[in-house]
């Protein structure tokens, strides 16, 4: 079970530091990472659970409180958490990716300590090592606002976190060597809510009363789409940015986004589907839950409602509709619409252009002809120990080379507080979604066709959406983002299809600041795991 004392002795800082500053809240949380039997799609397979728990435990948070996690590893090979929006202000040392943090060997735990910073909204964390994350082994993050700051809509009656996405049956490491020997991943088997297939989840509501749903696409490699039967929702929040309240029938949510939602039970006492189904693919996959009012009259019945009936399109043009708040306040108790993102002169563009290359003979996946792989040492620990030969800044270009695809450890070098200009190119036959650790950008403008100067005519420079995590639609596209530089760090920037990912669809950006100081970067945690190269050497003392 790992090493107690540690844990203690970091709690024990920890609480002599909040005594003795007043800090913001603390909350402790301890889990226990085992494998188990589950049953989603009704064949037996060995899953990942938290604490006995499939999907985990869920984080329940306030802006600015401090998060103490000790995961202790009790499966038989390493382990990883990572935070999918969270953005660890300064301090990139608790990412949880392998380019950050050495992984938790088995037997053993490792204490995260970070903290909600300025931040609300719906998120989620997964284990990021490997194929982990088709084990199971994730939960949903709620980051509620600070009472003293006004919230946009009323208090709902009741929350519900909804973890959506596609599912295989095979074991996550017969997926892995799937990968390993050069071909990609099957087709899913069919789709999860809540870690079950069909008719398996049924969220309980009131007539007459709100509820919010928050809901995350935690799957692998396949957008869905999301409907209520009977049911409009009222979209309020985007990955911590309040939105304009615009109404849906349904809403695509792509690979690693999020979204909160309004719906009120004011419909006639029954039962209704809520409906989760693929977009994009050959075959429709389905899903579906249960949205049971408490004086129901009957059980569900009649078809299931229908998505969209077009594809890419409506999709575009959803995504488009997708508006800030700029009247709402954020984590902070000004306007979010007072950073005037639009105008503020960039200082740097950056194209990347996602590839499927064949490498020695087996498929690979690459940005700006570079897929990535992994040092033998994570990349945070080698740039702070000053270790040579582990990766070189630069290894990635700014712009699409137009080469073949090649092997490398690729960094990119990123100034501190710099704004820059980041544009997704996807001249693939599928759907991209792209995910930055550490920071949240703006979402300027999407459309299909090549992307040039001239693209930026049509960006939205007033009130458009800031998030995590975008998507590309396809054929031939390009989305184009606005990103303030503004946290310190190694940070992962990565396709979150999963097996895209794994074989290559990644890089970190180095945001680097010369000061050295506290008030940039936190230093080295004490209880800092070594590995690779790193092993050795000295951390600070507690």
């Amino acid at each position: 079970m790992g090493d107690y004392r540690s844990v203690w002795s970091v709690i024990l800082v920890v609480l002599l530091v909040t005594c003795a500053s007043g800090e913001d809240p603390y909350r402790f949380y301890t889990w226990n990472v085992t494998y188990g039997d589950i049953y989603p799609l009704g064949v037996k397979q060995q899953g990942i659970l938290i604490n006995g728990q499939f999907p985990g435990p869920q984080i329940e948070s306030v802006t600015n409180d401090n998060l103490i996690i000790s995961v202790f590893n009790s499966l038989d090979e390493p382990f990883l958490i990572s935070w999918n929006g969270v953005q660890q202000r300064r301090n990139s040392w608790q990412d949880g990716v392998y380019g950050t943090n050495c992984p938790i060997p088995p037997g053993q735990n490792f204490t995260y300590v970070l903290q909600v910073k300025d931040q609300i909204g719906s998120y989620f964390y997964f284990p990021s090592l490997g194929m982990h994350k088709a084990a199971g082994g994730y939960g949903g993050i709620k980051i509620a606002s600070r009472s003293v700051i006004p919230v946009p809509f009323p208090p709902p009656s009741g929350e519900f976190t909804v973890l959506a996405g596609d599912w295989y049956t095979q074991n996550h490491t017969d997926l892995k060597a799937t990968l390993d020997s050069g071909s990609d991943l099957p087709f899913p088997d069919g789709l999860l809510i809540n870690g079950r297939g069909s008719n398996g989840y049924t969220f309980n509501v009131d007539q007459g009363k709100t509820y919010r749903f928050r809901i995350s696409n935690v799957g692998l490699s396949t957008s869905v789409n999301f409907r209520i039967q009977g049911h409009k929702m009222l979209l309020v929040e985007v990955e911590g940015t309040h939105t304009l309240q615009n109404t849906y029938d349904s809403l695509d949510i792509h690979l690693g986004q999020s979204y909160s939602v309004l719906v009120t039970a004011d419909q006639p006492a029954q039962d209704y589907y809520i409906v989760v189904s693929s977009r994009f693919t050959s075959q429709v996959l389905t899903a579906t839950s249960i949205f049971r009012y408490s004086n129901s009259a009957g059980s569900v019945s009649g078809p299931l409602p229908g998505g969209p009936t077009t594809q890419i399109d409506w999709s575009l043009e959803q995504s488009r509709s997708i508006r800030r708040n700029l009247t709402a306040s954020g984590p902070r108790p000004n306007p979010q619409g007072s950073y005037h993102y639009g105008l503020i002169n960039t200082t740097r563009t950056v194209r990347l252009q996602n590839s499927a290359p064949v490498i020695n003979g087996k498929q690979r996946y690459a940005v700006n002809s570079v897929s990535f792989i992994p040092a033998d040492t994570p990349l945070k620990l080698a740039d702070y120990f000053k270790i040579s030969g582990v990766f070189s800044l630069g290894s990635i270009s700014d712009n699409p080379t137009g080469g073949g695809g090649y092997l490398q450890t690729s960094v990119m070098a990123a100034d501190f507080r710099g704004y820059i200009e980041v544009v997704f190119e996807n001249p693939e036959e599928n759907v991209q979604s792209w995910h930055i650790d550490g920071h949240n950008f703006f979402v300027v403008g999407m459309d299909g066709g090549q992307w040039s100067p001239e693209s930026r005519l049509i960006y939205n420079l007033r009130d458009t959406i800031s998030r995590c995590t975008v998507q590309v639609v396809y054929p031939m596209s390009w989305t184009a983002v606005y990103m303030p530089l503004d946290n310190v760090g190694m940070w992962n920037v990565r396709s979150e299809n999963w097996a895209h990912q794994y074989l290559g669809q990644q890089f970190y950006l180095r945001v680097y600041s010369p000061a050295n100081s506290w008030r940039d970067e936190y230093p080295i945690p004490s209880n800092a795991l070594l590995c690779g190269r790193a092993v050795g050497r000295q951390t600070r003392p507690l």
